[in-house]
Parts: structure tokens; sequence; C-alpha cells
């Protein structure tokens, strides 16, 4: 049995390369990869069940749950490259230096060598997943999960970020999934909307924040009616109290005969209102809008370009509204060229998001909580243009509170597991598009 060989996730061409051919040269046909950042203790007879899986399954790569470090499957729209897989993987050496062979591990790639291997390998070969605990590991990275989300965002990891992209945007390619520059734009419609605009604030037992999301939202100047579609999901704190006291024609108060719904279900709810306007920009009941122009700006940009989505840029403040790190999430990544595809390698488009809701309402919003708003983006992005503002749009509160302040491992699971079919979802319906258009 080979021993394993101490290999960071983040590799060149050059390093992946050399690895795969000294095995071979050994004479091993399976070679073990442990992220030299982990302290990993590896149980007995590990190896070999994992070089045993690789085999009877044909695998291209497998990986492992650890010891309180269960994992999840690998699906096709597990493209991201953040992808868990935790720190000991088995690579195949013969399918790997095939892959290699055929352009498996891009000319040229400083970082993101098994990143590229693994994409190519999965189009020929499974990569598997033992839901055994075979080792133990004690992870480096001592941040919360609801710090680690903002990775990809990072403003200097730029040209790391552009090399994972340029290899996902291959991808796509290889498979059929990728999709020119969107430029389709909101299409006319004859529907008559009671107001130009809607902020939209679905809320469940938030009586501590909601008054001031709400100041917030009825507190915009707007050259346009508008008005604030409040969906309270069968709220138990008091929330319900905080509504009633307002005195402003202006706030709609909805409640869904349901009681099943998630987030997603209540923005189903909004923009099939009756009250709703054609244009719904998005407030959590937390956050609050930066500035009392935010509405105007963001409604004149859709109308004026005809976006069916836009999505601004956010600062991540803590409950008293003190900026915390990372600060500005702007999403510079995006480009008009290939951000509808490099959206299917990263974990969200951003916020506040705002919708022409006579596009979205016909697509619809999943009833969940978490990841509805990547699902309507994602779904969006596959026929129209998306927008951009990158100022500061919006103050996002970083708390206790938050549904994603600090998940458990069982819950990253569940949200990327999630994640990972709509983009396994997303995928099949633009080979789908483009087969038909081709």
């Amino acid at each position: 049995m080979n021993r394993p060989v101490q290999f960071p996730r983040n590799c060149s061409q050059e390093a992946l390369r050399g690895a795969l051919s000294d095995a071979a040269a050994a004479g091993g046909d399976v070679l073990f990869l442990v992220d030299p950042d982990f302290a990993v203790d590896i149980a007995p007879s590990a190896l070999e069940r994992m070089a045993g899986v690789l085999r009877e399954w044909g695998a291209g790569l497998v990986y492992a749950d650890g010891v309180g470090s269960q994992r999840i499957d690998y699906q096709p729209g597990s493209i991201r490259d953040d992808f868990d897989f935790g720190p000991v993987i088995a690579l195949s050496v013969p399918r790997s230096l095939a892959a290699a062979d055929g352009g498996g591990t891009g000319d040229g790639l400083r970082w993101g060598a098994l990143y590229d291997l693994r994409l190519k390998l999965s189009l020929e070969h499974p990569i598997v997943r033992v839901p055994e605990p075979l080792y133990a590991a004690r992870d480096p990275d001592s941040r919360a999960s609801g710090e680690k989300i903002f990775d990809y965002v990072d403003a200097s990891a730029a040209e790391y970020q552009s090399e994972m992209e340029s290899i996902a945007t291959a991808h796509l390619s290889r498979v059929g999934a990728f999709l020119p520059e969107r430029t389709r734009r909101a299409p006319d419609t004859d529907r008559r909307f009671p107001v130009a605009a809607s902020v939209v604030i679905p809320v469940r037992n938030r009586r501590g924040t909601i008054g001031d999301a709400i100041e917030s939202a009825l507190g915009q100047a707007a050259g346009f009616d508008f008005n604030v579609v409040v969906v309270d999901n069968h709220s138990t704190d008091g929330t319900g109290d905080v509504l009633a006291a307002v005195r402003d024609a202006r706030l709609v108060v909805k409640e869904p005969e349901r009681r099943d719904l998630g987030i997603g279900g209540c923005w189903q709810e909004a923009v099939r209102a009756p009250e709703c306007g054609r244009y719904a920009l998005q407030l959590d009941s937390d956050d609050l809008f930066a500035g009392p122009d935010v509405l105007a700006r963001v409604v004149d940009r859709m109308a004026s370009e005809r976006y069916a989505m836009l999505v601004g840029a956010y600062t991540t403040v803590d409950f008293d509204l003190r900026t915390v790190p990372p600060g500005l999430v702007d999403h510079r990544e995006w480009t008009a060229a290939n951000g509808h595809n490099n959206a299917l390698r990263v974990n969200g488009l951003g916020a506040p998001r705002a919708f022409d809701v006579s596009v979205v309402g016909g697509i619809g919003f999943p009833n969940v909580s978490y990841g509805e708003d990547y699902a309507v983006g994602l779904r969006v992005g596959r026929e129209y243009a998306i927008g951009r503002i990158y100022d500061s749009l919006y103050l996002c509160r970083r708390w206790e509170g938050n549904t994603d302040s600090a998940p458990s491992r069982e819950t990253v699971n569940r949200f990327n597991g999630y994640k990972d079919w709509l983009r396994t979802t997303e995928i099949r319906a633009r080979i789908a598009m483009n087969r038909r258009s081709g």
C-alpha cells in the first residue's frame, strides 16, 4: 500500500503531475493525499478501505467521513472549488494520469490543479464518499462557519478566484452547460401594478428588529409610489404588535394561511399578492438600508436597463451597526460576460436583491429558508441579464440571531447539499437548453 503524501489542497499543475508521476513510477495505482494543514490520525486499514472502494467503484477520487465530521455526497452540481472532501483523499493514478494527458490538469495553474483534475475525473468516473469515519482530524481554521462563507469574495484573493473561475467555466463548456453573455431584458408586460415598487420583508419572531427594518423601508425617498409588504410568518413573540403599531398606509402586512412556509414561501406570498409592485426589493427583518436613496437607485436602474434582477452590495455590521469583518461585500468577481456561469461555482449572488415581479412571479421561489434567493438567481441568470450596483446599499447585521451566523456542521451539510442540488438541476437545464438551441 502506498504511503500517503502530504499535499495541499491548493496546488500547482507542476506539483500535482509530479506526485502522480512519482506514484506511477513506484508501481502504485492509488495516490493518497493528506492536507498538511490538518493534524490527521488515520484509522488502521483506512487506506486499504479507501483503495478498495476506489477499485470496486472504478472511481477517480474517493473521500471519507472523519470522526465527528460527516460529509456529503458528491453530485454533478458539486462544482464549487470549496467542496469539503476532508483532509484525506485517494486518487486513481492511471485515471488521473489519463485525465492529465488529456488536459486534465491545466497548463500554468498555480492553485487549482487538484480542483481542475477532480472536475475532469468526474466526467468519466465516479467521485465516491465512504460514509464511514476513517480518520480523526483537527481543523486548523478555528473561525465560525458563518465567517468562512465570505472567503470567495476576499478581494486579496482576486487572482486565485480568477483561476478557479476559469477552471469552472471550462468544465461547464465541456459538459455543455456554458452560456454566452446574457443580454435578454425583462419583457414588456400588460399587467397593472398598484405601485411601482415594494420592499418585501419576510419575518418570524423578530420583535427587537422589525421596527427598525420597517422604519428604514418607509424612510426611502422616491419619486414614485411604493409600499412595504411584510409577510408575518405567524410570529409568536410580539412581532405582530410592533407591526400593528405602525400608522402608515404604505405598510401592507400579510399573514399566510399556511404554517409550513420558509423564507422562500413568504417571498412567494409577497410577489403574488395583489398589493405588490412591479419591482420587489429585499430587506431582511433584522437589516437596514444604508440610506434613504436605495430604493430609488435600484428601481431607476432596473427600469432604465430593464433588468429582470439586480443585486447590490452590503456591509456587515454587528447588532449596534458597527462594521465587522469582512465589511463591504460587493461581489466584484461578477462580470456581465460570465457572472451567470461563475454563479454555479460560488455560493451566492449577494444582497440586496431586487426582482422584476412580472418575470419572477412566473418562476416562483422554492419553499425553503436557505438558498431560495440563490435558486431564483440561477434561474433568472439562465435567460436574463442581471444588473449590479457595487456600492453598499445595505447593512447586514451579523449576530447570534442570524440563521447563518454559526450553523452546526449538520446544518452546513444540509445547506451545501441543497445548493449542490440546485446547481445540479440548473446544469441539467442549461445542457438541455443548449441542445435545443444547437
